[in-house]
């Protein structure tokens, strides 16, 4: 449960790295592409969490972000 209150920006930076984070972990999981290696991460997934933490403020302010989303997600 999130204990902090954050700005509408600062929510969707935080949404943002944790659709990030499912992304890679799902790839991390799926089998190789017969055809050769597949791209690791979609390209958009990346951009979007960019364009959250450059809206939100949070470019190049790692620990504040990371409290953030610990706040938000927990400790788990």
């Amino acid at each position: 449960m999130p204990t902090a209150v954050l700005t509408y920006h600062e929510r969707a930076a935080v949404q943002a790295y944790v659709r990030l984070l499912r992304t890679v972990q799902a790839r991390l999981g799926a089998p190789p592409a017969a055809d050769g290696p597949p791209a690791f991460l979609p390209p958009s997934v990346l951009a979007d969490a960019e364009r959250a933490l450059r809206r939100a403020g949070l470019n190049g302010t790692e620990a504040e972000f990371f409290r953030l989303v610990r706040d938000w997600c927990g400790e788990a």
